[in-house]
């Protein structure tokens, strides 16, 4: 295995100086690119982390999150601090931006600051996630993704998009839409794709065609308007609620009523999901709820207790008024 002393004397520095680095003291800057070129090739990072984190703990949990202007991750993140608070511990955010290379980065720079343990906001599981995992070696817990090699807390996707569709099915709708999201984000952009469309099989008899944009509400309107001249469906069913709020746009700058003309689903039950006009009816998790118990999960497991692999939640179907019946 490799040494400090192997590293100090590749890089041509004292033991010390290579030392200072690995603690985050000052080391010139040509210093510090060459020790981290002579760490990334001997592949020191996992022992270095070790090292670290034995020497000194703290009462701090890293979270890590896609991005800050998510209802899901706020409402998430409120739920941790919640509970963090009442088991003594501290909450530090770092935001990847949906930048998995930025994600890999937010969960080194954690472990290097001596986070007792790290929740993860995932939108995917990598071999570079993976990687990271085993190399700072802390207790993990992801949430809203599942992965068999790592402890998990998810939403129950699959079978929310299921019962949405039987939900819709029930209603009369035979020309449907589904409006999702990249299949690399295997809760919302496959689970929920697959739920949906094994109720629609069920159903028989109906025409469906799936479409996929990204988060953003402005790309689902530009999408929307492109599946309602193009395809022209009864109703749109949106990976989020956020997605729905693009496509109700759409439609309306389409001079389509809802749900007259157009019916329209989300997912997540987002608050302000109850106040559009009409209501949008949508598959409701309770966000905060799972940060909660996020929270006590990565402290039961920095307290090495045995706690279950994967952790499913429950969820609701909302029905509002954004559906109408054929």
């Amino acid at each position: 295995m490799v040494t400090i002393a192997d590293i100090a004397k590749m890089a041509g520095v004292a033991k010390s100086t290579v030392s200072r680095y690995l603690n985050g003291g000052s080391v010139s800057q040509a210093t510090k690119q060459k020790i981290e070129k002579i760490i990334e090739k001997t592949d020191y990072v996992p022992n270095s982390f070790a090292q670290s984190l034995k020497a000194r703990m703290t009462n701090l949990i890293g979270v890590v999150v896609p991005r800050l202007d998510s209802y899901t991750a706020s409402r998430t993140m409120i739920g941790i601090d919640d509970q963090l608070r009442e088991l003594n511990l501290k909450m530090i955010v770092a935001n990847s931006s949906l930048s998995v290379e930025r994600e890999i980065e937010n969960i080194y720079s954690l472990a290097k600051q001596k986070v007792a343990g790290l929740i993860l906001l995932a939108t995917e599981i990598t071999d570079a996630h993976l990687e990271a995992f085993k190399k700072i070696n802390i207790p993990i817990l992801v949430v809203g993704q599942k992965h068999k090699d790592i402890h998990c807390l998810i939403h129950n996707d699959e079978q929310g998009a299921y019962e949405l569709g039987k939900y819709v099915v029930s209603k009369g709708h035979k020309k449907i839409a589904f409006l999702g999201v990249t299949e690399k984000d295997i809760a919302v952009g496959f689970k929920r794709k697959e739920g949906f469309k094994k109720a629609i099989m069920e159903g028989w008899n109906s025409s469906i065609q799936y479409y996929e944009t990204t988060f953003n509400s402005d790309d689902a309107r530009e999408m929307a308007k492109e599946i309602i001249d193009n395809f022209n469906p009864s109703i749109i069913v949106c990976a989020t609620d956020n997605i729905a709020l693009g496509v109700m746009k759409a439609a309306h700058q389409n001079g389509l009523r809802i749900p007259n003309d157009l019916s329209i689903t989300g997912f997540g039950g987002y608050s302000v999901s109850e106040y559009t006009n009409p209501g949008l009816t949508t598959v409701k998790f309770n966000y905060k709820l799972a940060g909660q118990i996020a929270a006590r999960k990565i402290n039961d497991l920095i307290c090495k207790k045995d706690i279950e692999r994967c952790t499913v939640l429950d969820f609701e179907i909302l029905k509002r008024e954004s559906v109408d019946k054929i």
